[in-house]
């Protein structure tokens, strides 16, 4: 059965699917997989990713190493008068139209934003990455998980980063897309198959105990839920069947839109890195 086999079962050469998934900031802590890809010298053949783990994705596949996103993001997040100011400028509507009725405010344009924020190596469509790619959406509509991996790369992945009522949906491809967090948010099941080794790092939300029972607010709220949601399909796709190598990362305490914590959330990872090469080495070992 595809994907029933253990990571020691696979042999050197073997193809190596990365997948990133979905968790808001705490998806920073992908960087910390991709040093560890970098620093052991492996090349994953593909990889795919979900909402923070397109963003990640694509620019890794982009070819800028693990370091030098890990820069960037520091860089980024370190000046917060400018990424805010950024973030209005990514603004679909004005506070104005909130007093008229005409619409959210604080809605975000996700093209605008990567445009913004991405490194500036990052291309403008698939064809040009270095490593195959795969963005996963979900279709508003038709309620089914969608897999872009060709023409432009923009969209796509704006497409699997839209959290309703946060950022835009996007219409592409006849298709109104949304965030792919809503369907599949760990997207490694299509690429399970013998000969292949899929490495899933998942960044979903544990659940925590609360210290008070704190209301949180309308923005928070928002994010949360969707954390949550985003943890319980994990969950559930793992029960039903794993990936051959598993990462949990994400630092504890961390919400979905704490990037200003990016040196927090980086330094905790580390320890991710020692993981994600022994397990590795292991799938990769040849077997005599």
């Amino acid at each position: 059965m595809p994907g029933s086999r253990t990571a020691k079962s696979a042999q050197a050469g073997s193809a190596i699917a990365l997948v990133l998934g979905a968790g808001g900031a705490r998806g920073l802590s992908h960087i910390a997989v991709l040093e560890a890809f970098d620093e052991l010298g492996v090349r994953p053949t593909h990889i795919s990713g979900c909402s923070i783990g397109a963003i990640i994705g694509a620019a890794y596949a982009a070819g800028l190493s693990g370091r030098e996103l890990r820069e960037h993001v520091l860089s980024v997040f370190r000046d917060r008068a400018r990424v805010i100011a950024r973030l209005l400028d990514c603004r679909v509507g004005k506070l104005a139209d909130l007093v008229r009725g005409l619409g959210n405010p604080v809605l975000i344009d996700g093209e605008r934003l990567l445009d913004l924020f991405w490194p500036e190596a990052v291309p403008d469509r698939f064809e040009e990455l270095a490593i195959p790619f795969t963005a996963v959406a979900a279709d508003y509509h038709r309620h089914t998980a969608v897999a872009l991996h060709d023409g432009p790369l923009t969209p796509a992945v704006a497409a699997s980063l839209a959290i309703p009522g946060l950022v835009r949906p996007v219409a592409l491809g006849g298709r109104v897309l949304i965030d792919g967090g809503a369907i599949d948010p760990l997207p490694y099941r299509d690429w399970l198959a013998p000969g292949r080794v899929v490495l899933a790092a998942d960044v979903s939300a544990p659940m925590t105990e609360p210290g008070e029972a704190r209301i949180p607010g309308a923005m928070e709220a928002l994010v949360g839920a969707s954390q949550i949601l985003t943890r319980t399909l994990v969950q559930r796709l793992i029960e039903q069947e794993p990936p051959d190598i598993l990462i949990r990362a994400g630092a504890d305490g961390i919400g979905g839109l704490d990037f200003f914590k990016a040196k927090a959330i980086l330094t905790a990872a580390e320890p991710i890195k020692d993981e994600v090469k022994r397990a590795l080495e292991q799938a990769l070992e040849p077997r005599g």
